[in-house]
């Protein structure tokens, strides 16, 4: 009953210092491997076209 009590429940996620530069990394990540699936996807159409 002791923890129950207490604010805080399992594993809580803190913040870091580089919790802003991860998320600018993530985005930085999403963008690359978006861009690199949409010119795979545009190489083979041209392939299947051409």
């Amino acid at each position: 009953m002791l923890m129950a009590r207490q604010g805080r429940h399992g594993a809580t996620r803190r913040r870091s210092k580089g919790a802003a530069f991860d998320r600018w990394l993530d985005r930085v990540v999403t963008v690359a491997v978006v861009t690199a699936i949409v010119v795979g996807l545009a190489a083979v159409v041209a392939h299947w076209l051409l």
